[in-house]
């Protein structure tokens, strides 16, 4: 019976796969195991010192570090950004979520993480695309790892310009002062992963990291869906 019920909404409402146009997929699938199986992925959640890690070398504390997949014009990962971040498809970025959830499961590197932490996104902004993008991610990853997930400890408090054309000074500069901190005990004495989408100069992620080293032994992980090359 359920099997016919879905037959029937495929045929009302078409559901396509978001690399080949296969529609023999799921209404929640973004994607069918061929395109999946054809995601790049980068393997950096279970290498040391791989290319995320070592972007972040003398600018911020970070114990582990890394992103599942590259992130390149034209692709289907820039696709699935596009459909998560501009035509309010969640799914898109839950997809991605399970995707990282199921890579850092399996890598004892994190094991330790005691709790999850969206990148905040700007009020004005959140409202404008009608959720954070980040904590989509997160909710995804945490569908399949168990980890707690908590939404309200980082806030952004200031709008940043579009950081898309300014290089690496100018990013910083920008992000200077934006993130504050809520119930701070809550982070003392645990290992956090500062989760985002895309990983591109880390500008964002390292001033957000810079307002969470200011808590007393709080360490710091950071995971992204993509990584730009």
């Amino acid at each position: 019976m359920i099997s016919i019920t879905r037959s029937l909404l495929q045929l009302v409402y078409p559901h396509y796969c978001l690399g080949c146009g296969s529609d023999h997929l799921g209404l929640s699938q973004q994607l069918c195991s061929r395109c999946i199986h054809q995601l790049p992925e980068t393997g950096f959640f279970g290498k040391m010192n791989n290319p995320v890690e070592k972007a972040f070398f003398g600018r911020i504390r970070v114990e582990q570090a890394g992103a599942l997949y590259y992130f390149t014009k034209h692709s289907l990962v820039q696709e699935l950004m596009v459909q998560l971040k501009y035509r309010q498809n969640k799914h898109a970025g839950l997809f991605l979520g399970r995707m990282m959830g199921y890579a850092l499961r399996s890598e004892p590197r994190f094991a330790d993480i005691d709790l999850l932490l969206p990148l905040p996104l700007n009020p004005k902004k959140e409202f404008k695309r009608g959720y954070n993008q980040a904590e989509v991610i997160c909710e995804g990853i945490r569908e399949v790892w168990s980890r707690p997930l908590k939404t309200q400890l980082l806030q952004r408090e200031k709008f940043t310009d579009s950081q898309t054309t300014q290089n690496r000074l100018s990013r910083w500069q920008n992000m200077e002062g934006v993130f504050k901190i809520s119930a701070s005990e809550q982070l003392i004495d645990k290992h956090v992963l500062l989760v985002d989408d895309v990983i591109t100069t880390g500008a964002t992620l390292e001033a957000c990291g810079q307002t969470l080293m200011s808590i007393p032994n709080c360490r710091l992980s950071l995971a992204a869906a993509a990584y730009t090359l």
